[in-house]
Order: structure tokens, then sequence, then C-alpha cells
């Protein structure tokens, strides 16, 4: 009697057991359905690595593991205190080229005054040398009537003479002068280079600044946190990883017979082995133009047949932004395609999780 009563316990949760096994097995598809074919696999999305653009120090991680993030977001920031002190030196050479060039410019406006006071002395010399000609025709008509001396007319031309050599003399100024100014605007130029190469490099830094603002490059959930705040990290570091919750797909085979009549867009119901009762619609993204399984020699039909394509189906953007909370990646299940377009799907795979309304503001 003792006997009985120690085992009456056993056998009830004996008879739970395979009571729950049962119903959890009658609730899955069983067996292939006509006009459908299958393929196992897991939910998969795109993965992204935030990762450092330079070498440094993580100073602050602003997000946890399994926080929905958006594009743009902070996501972590580094020690950027080098980065700032060469910010300060940068606007410093900003300044002084600015200096140079408001110097360059008073340079030139010297060098054009200059010019110009040249070319005035050269039209001084010139009416000068008119003057002394001049004067000189009239010394050589008097000498030659007698009424002048040899000596004035000496006196006159050696007067035309040297008024000749200085209006020279004034002109070659000139040309000097005009080089001065050329010189002086090429300085005038290259301070004006050596500012824009100063703003560059402010540019340059702000933008080295922005990058040490790590920040989500889509919307998405951190999945890892690869780093801490502390940690010293090379070019090209990681510090988190993020799944993009838009693009999630079940990747899985197909025989070739099927690959080859599948087309791009084609409806498929992929039902999870957590939730067997509801089917999630989605589409054919991609399908492999090569085989993944291939046997060493392929010379017969039955041969043939072993040959699988690789075959990706993407689930709706909208549904997936509408169940974010519910979006978890490695989730084992099957994928289910209808062959022909015009037949229904099966009762087993028309109760499809649908997009949840926007929540009321």
């Amino acid at each position: 009697m003792m006997l009985k009563k120690k085992l009456l316990p056993l056998l009830v949760v004996i008879v739970l057991a395979v009571a729950g096994a049962w119903a959890w097995k009658s609730s899955r598809l069983a067996g292939p359905l006509e006009g459908l074919v299958s393929g196992n696999g897991r939910i998969e999305a795109t993965e992204v690595d935030v990762a450092t653009k330079m070498a440094g120090r993580v100073e602050q991680i602003l997000v946890k593991e399994g926080d929905f993030v958006k594009a743009g977001q902070v996501l972590a920031r580094m020690q950027i205190d080098t980065l700032t002190a060469q910010a300060r030196e940068a606007r410093a050479m900003h300044q002084q080229a600015l200096t140079g060039v408001a110097q360059a410019q008073a340079q030139v406006a010297a060098r054009q005054s200059e010019r110009a006071a040249a070319r005035a002395q050269v039209v001084q010399r010139e009416s000068e040398l008119d003057a002394a000609r001049r004067r000189l025709a009239r010394s050589e008509t008097l000498a030659k009537q007698g009424a002048s001396s040899m000596q004035e007319l000496d006196d006159d031309r050696a007067r035309a003479r040297n008024t000749q050599a200085a209006l020279e003399a004034a002109k070659a100024q000139v040309s000097a002068a005009d080089a001065a100014v050329r010189a002086a605007e090429a300085s005038r130029v290259g301070a004006e280079a050596a500012v824009k190469a100063a703003q560059a490099t402010i540019e340059r830094i702000h933008a080295d600044l922005s990058d040490n603002e790590l920040k989500a490059p889509r919307d998405g959930r951190v999945q890892f946190r690869l780093a801490q705040p502390g940690e010293v990290l090379g070019a090209g570091g990681r510090v988190l990883n993020m799944v993009d919750l838009s693009d999630v797909y079940m990747t899985f085979f197909v025989p070739e017979p099927v690959a080859g009549r599948l087309a791009l867009g084609a409806q498929v119901r992929i039902v999870l082995d957590v939730a067997p009762g509801w089917a999630i619609p989605a589409q054919v993204s991609f399908v492999a133009d090569t085989a993944q399984f291939t046997p060493k020699t392929v010379e017969t039909a039955s041969e043939r047949q072993k040959l699988m394509f690789r075959v990706r189906a993407r689930i709706d953007e909208n549904l997936l932004k509408s169940r974010l909370d519910q979006v978890k990646t490695g989730l084992p299940g099957v994928a289910w395609i209808r062959l022909d377009a015009t037949r229904p799907w099966p009762p087993q795979l028309s109760q499809l999780v649908q997009a949840q309304a926007p929540a009321p503001r």
C-alpha cells in the first residue's frame, strides 16, 4: 500500500509530460504539405560593429546591452584631451595666418604706392628731357648764327644727356617697383593659402573630435559591449556590437529543382519553434547562383538532386518595426515556400503575425 502511494505522484508526472509532448507535437506542422517545400534555419539580422576611427582611451559608454538605439544617437565617447589641445593650436595658427595676410596686403599697398611714385618720376623726367632738347636745339641754332658761345652749347648738350640718363633711371625704378608689387602679391597669395591650410586643419580636428563620439549608424539594438571605460583601443577597435532589427531574415537551403523555380519576392511563411501556431510572412530576397552542397562528381540525375542552394527570406520591415521588443535573433524554425502562387496557403500557415498599430500619443 505504501509503495502504491509513492508511485502515484510519479505516474501523474509521467502522464502530464507525455500529454504536454503530444500537444506540442500536434501543434507543429507535421510532414510535407502538398505544393510546399521547407527548409530549416535560424532568425538572423545584419550586425554592425561600432568601432573607433583612431587609437585612444574609452572615456564613457552610454548604453547597455539590450538597449534600443536610433541612428545618430551617441553610444560612447573617447578621450579627446589631445585633440582639444591640437584644436587650440590650430586656431592660434589660423589667427597668425590671418595676421600674415593683413601684413601682406599692407606690403602690396606700399609697393603699389612706390610704383606710382616711380611712374610719376618718369613723367617728370620725360618733361625735363623734352625741355632740355628744346633748349639744346635753340642753342645749336644760335651757335651757328654766332649769337651764342660754344660753352653754352656744350652745357645744354650735357644737360640733355643728364636728363636722358635720369629718365632711364626713373624707368628702371618703375620696373623695380613692378617687381616689388608682384613679389608682395605673391606673398599675399602665400599668406592666404596659409589661412586656408589652417582652416582645413581646424576642420580636420573638428572631424576627429566628432569621430570620437561613437554614434549609431542605424536604428537597432545593442547586442554586446566589447570594451569598458578606461580601456585603450587601437584604430578600428570595437566598442559595441549592434543588430539592425529592420533587416531580419532566415537563411535556409532548398534542392536544385526548387531553386530553379524560385523568384525574388516569392512569398514565404516562417514558423518558429517557440511559436508553432503562428506564421511570419516574409519574401525571398536572395537565391544563391551556385550550389552550397556539391558532390565530388555530378554524373547522374540522382546526384544532381543533392545540389542545395542557399535562400534568404527577409521579414517585412514594417512588421519588424511594430514588434521591435519581440524580435530576437538565433531562434530556430522552418521556412515554407509556396511553389504555385495561385494556390492558397494551407490552414496551418494562414494564422499570420500582423503588424501592430502604432501606440496612441
